[in-house]
């Protein structure tokens, strides 16, 4: 009963912390949507380089709401790919406040970060150069009604606050059903033995933690951070992991984008290009270390 309760507690702990940001998020999207003038949503739908550059340097701040959020906002058509994925790779999770509280050197907080923040403005502006190229899924204005429809909430019939109230409480009930099955996994399987027990290989260890990075969980960032001040993982391994540990913000793209295909290829670019960005540490540091 103990463990339920812990479970439970996590699980509702995680995920009410993300209620202000989905509020807001959609808050703003029906509000762009029904009240912004044309001038205005066009701004937002051609930031060009400015999306990107923004997301990567936002994304960095210690917060866990904000890359659930940028999906939100992904996936109602105010923001393109390449800035959501900026997002999702330069967000610190819990990173920085172990950082901070374990006191680790400022040289190494400093260029962790400032790691992050250039892969991801570098990774979404060239996947929104690649999307504009190829002429394929490229901003076609909003549509936070489309969500509207897949969810049948009928919620365009009242304001907009009534409007963001239903998105957000429905995703609200799906992240935390969704938690509280990861807490238990996480909790059974013993994620942190799982990353000491592969360490002592470093491509392997690369590859594995990008892959715990994925994992829609604040333990993943914190196990990772740890493990990496505790000295059991590299800096490649440690970079790998954080890149793609992009928060709660995997689950509302898969909740709120139509096209799993879609979501499954950002999924899987986020995870190549943190195991990239891992491989390249790795040997930098062997080489300059």
């Amino acid at each position: 009963m103990e463990f339920i309760l812990h479970i439970l507690e996590h699980a509702f702990t995680d995920t009410i912390r993300l209620a202000p940001f989905l509020f807001l998020t959609y808050l703003a999207m029906e509000y762009l949507e029904n009240k912004a003038g044309e001038k205005t949503v066009e701004l937002l739908l051609n930031t060009g380089k400015k999306g990107p550059v923004l997301g990567g340097i936002l994304g960095v701040l210690p917060q866990c709401g904000f890359s659930a959020a940028a999906a939100g906002l992904y996936s109602g058509g105010v923001i393109t790919v390449g800035t959501m994925l900026a997002v999702f790779l330069s967000t610190s999770d819990e990173m920085l406040p172990i950082f901070i509280s374990e006191r680790a050197p400022l040289s190494d907080i400093l260029w962790i970060l400032g790691a992050k923040i250039v892969i991801g403005i570098v990774t979404g502006i060239c996947v929104d150069w690649a999307v504009r190229f190829l002429n394929k899924g490229n901003q076609k204005g909003l549509h936070i009604h489309d969500i509207c429809e897949r969810e049948n909430c009928h919620c365009e019939e009242g304001s907009i606050l009534k409007s963001a109230l239903i998105h957000s409480v429905q995703i609200l009930v799906f992240l935390l059903l969704v938690a509280v099955v990861l807490e238990g996994v996480v909790e059974w399987v013993g994620m942190e033995k799982l990353v000491t027990a592969v360490s002592r290989y470093p491509v392997l260890s690369v590859f594995v933690s990008g892959l715990i990075g994925l994992i829609p969980n604040c333990a993943a960032s914190v196990t990772i951070t740890t493990l990496y001040l505790e000295g059991v993982l590299s800096a490649g391994s440690m970079m790998a992991g954080l890149l793609s540990c992009a928060g709660i913000g995997l689950l509302v793209l898969f909740r709120t984008n139509h096209g799993v295909k879609k979501n499954l290829m950002i999924m899987g670019a986020l995870y190549g290009i943190s195991v990239a960005a891992g491989l390249l540490t790795e040997v930098l540091f062997r080489i300059f270390g």
